[in-house]
């Protein structure tokens, strides 16, 4: 039987004509050695020892106190193609930080080493590239990219395309010969290099920034273990964030000698934290098991209470590390059994108070939880600038005044959207640099269809209009007659016309009067559910404000708190007022996408429209 061909590989490895794709939230790197000098294979083994040895180094000497969030950074001896060369893979799982922390480790280890050439990758590709997008040439595309990003001598340099060939891919290995060959073709833009860069500007220093340090009351067995091996903190912290029934049914029982870290016997000590993995440990909703409840302190200020909450949370999640029993098997959960057992033998192993008072109480600032989040929007819409990006401080919360105009500005800017005239095939552009004064008057002799606003009549929304055609498309009679000689009798004549040329004398009466059956009970549903209620009087708007949540309740109590009850609502609102059928169903629209991408977030985005955070219930402006 014909064995396996050369080009087989079990199914996540890749094979011919499918390469492989690193996992989720990982970052893999290589170092290549590439000097004519070095001719041998046991000369190349040699240095990348040496590159080993002063990776090791360089890490013990940055990196003493570092936590990483899942896996640490590591180079190992590999051989591939006749080649000998390093590579690492490090998962970094929420941390992006840890990926830049190993770009800046990569960086430090080429400035000691010209000969090496490094390739950093991650699960979206050539992620450099990525950063510096903006400066990058046009024929650098993310479909050739791949093999042609490499840092050496703490630089950036690209494989530019050959001239005489059709643009595509290289391989690690093309790419290793056109180094060794012609490194003169290479391509070092300063731009490029400082915008791929920009996030490691801090470093060395942002390495301690990473970190956060909280003082915490913790059982006097967790803070053994902390204080003896401070990085089991990060595998704990995750079966926290991941955790589900299963994990969390141990902490459940009454009887707290059945915990691994039994809610007792508590001392306050500094914890040390990722800032991702604290924040995840204070973020998310977590009730605590009624033993843990019990333990807390009572009729103390509110800071006590969140610290004692805090060091309960940090207790759960070790114990649900060590009792879940799928995590029986992971190097985390065997060193903290082996240091359980030791505590076990020999009960003095655990410290005392006064041997705690010792260790450095520290505990970190921590106003950078409370997220601006107009600058976080900032961010996401990729509006920030790369020099000075400090953002003027904008307050978390919003007043009345600011809330009205941008609901004005919300829904000001959607009728300029549809009043563009100038809009054509390819939809509209430059929203953001739209004219809303529309000074121009270009048509001025076609029977005014262009007011002296702006405004495209022929298209522009008119809820009268839109309830008589739907009135009309569903075979209803219209609520009144329209005087003669309007615009609207004509098109009634046109449409009775019409009917005239299709219909006949000879039509069933009794199918005339069910259709109008049909018809009706179709107007019952759509009013039942205020379709066809374009206009509702402030009399039902204040009738069902109880039922509106978050935006809706701010419309209703900004805009409708000073109408009568005993309103009839024939009265329109006032020039000056906001649209409050427009900006409502905005709102609903944007509340539907539940924080997602959807296409009212991204025309509001178009047209510079910053959306508040929906706060719900809780929502007070």
């Amino acid at each position: 039987m014909e064995g396996p061909r050369d080009e087989f590989k079990w199914f996540g490895e890749g094979f011919k004509g499918f390469p492989k794709r690193l996992p989720e939230d990982c970052v893999e790197y290589a170092i290549h050695i590439v000097d004519l000098k070095i001719d041998n294979d046991f000369k190349i083994r040699e240095r990348l020892r040496d590159i080993q040895k002063t990776a090791n180094e360089l890490t013990k000497k940055l990196l003493k106190d570092y936590i990483w969030q899942r896996d640490n950074f590591t180079l190992e001896l590999e051989r591939q193609d006749d080649n000998h060369f390093l590579k690492g893979r490090t998962v970094y799982a929420d941390c992006v930080e840890d990926e830049w922390l190993i770009v800046y480790l990569l960086c430090e280890i080429s400035k000691a080493f010209p000969e090496a050439w490094i390739r950093v990758h991650d699960t979206d590709g050539e992620f450099l590239l990525i950063e510096a997008a903006s400066a990058l040439p046009k024929w650098l595309n993310p479909e050739i990219a791949e093999n042609r990003v490499w840092i050496n001598n703490g630089q950036l340099k690209l494989i530019p395309l050959q001239q005489s060939s059709i643009p595509k891919s290289i391989t690690t290995k093309e790419a290793l010969s056109i180094l060794n060959i012609n490194p003169s073709r290479l391509i070092h833009s300063p731009l490029i290099q400082e915008e791929a860069f920009y996030r490691l500007r801090n470093y060395p220093s942002q390495i301690r920034g990473n970190l956060h340090h909280a003082l915490l009351p913790i059982p006097r067995k967790l803070a053994y273990i902390l204080h003896t091996k401070p990085t089991l903190i990060s595998s704990a912290i995750e079966a926290f964030y991941l955790r589900d029934p299963i994990s969390m049914k141990p902490l459940q029982t009454s009887d707290a000698n059945s915990l691994p870290f039994p809610p007792q016997d508590f001392v306050k000590t500094s914890i040390r934290f990722t800032k991702v993995g604290y924040a995840q440990l204070k973020s998310q909703t977590y009730v605590l098991p009624s033993l843990f409840e019990a333990a807390l302190p009572k009729n103390v200020d509110s800071s006590t209470v969140s610290r004692a909450d805090a060091g309960m949370r940090l207790t759960s999640a070790f114990n649900m590390l060590v009792c879940d029993s799928q995590n029986r098997d992971k190097k985390p959960v065997r060193e903290i059994k082996i240091l359980l057992d030791d505590a076990e033998e020999d009960p003095s192993v655990l410290p005392l108070k006064s041997e705690i008072a010792k260790w450095p109480q520290t505990a970190d600032d921590e106003s950078w939880l409370d997220v601006d989040f107009s600058a976080f929007d900032t961010e996401l819409s990729g509006k920030a600038g790369k020099k000075g990006r400090d953002h003027p401080k904008v307050p978390s919360g919003m007043r009345d005044a600011t809330a009205q105009e941008n609901l004005r500005k919300m829904v000001e800017r959607f009728e300029a959207f549809l009043n563009d005239d100038n809009a054509g095939a390819e939809g509209a552009e430059e929203l953001e640099d739209m004219d809303f004064d529309n000074d121009e008057d270009e048509d001025d002799d076609n029977d005014g269809d262009v007011s002296n606003d702006g405004e495209d009549k022929e298209i522009s929304f008119d809820e009268n209009e839109f309830a008589r055609l739907m009135r009309e498309m569903m075979g209803l009679p219209p609520d009144s007659a329209a005087p003669e000689g309007t615009p609207e009798a004509r098109r009634a004549d046109d449409e009775t016309c019409k009917i005239e040329k299709v219909g006949t004398e000879d039509e069933q009466s009794d199918e005339e009067e069910e259709i109008h059956k049909v018809m009706q009970r179709m107007e019952d549903e759509l009013n039942e559910f205020g379709v066809l209620n374009l206009n509702p009087t402030p009399r039902n708007a204040n009738a069902s404000s109880h039922t509106l949540k978050g935006k809706e309740r701010i419309i209703e109590n900004g805009y409708m708190e000073n109408e009568d009850n005993d309103s009839t609502g024939e009265e329109n609102l006032d020039l000056d007022d906001i649209d409050f059928n427009l900006a409502k169903n905005l709102l609903e629209s944007l509340k539907s996408q539940t924080g997602n991408a959807g296409p009212t977030g991204n025309m509001m985005g178009l047209m510079r429209v910053n959306m508040p955070r929906d706060e719900g219930d809780k929502c007070t402006l």
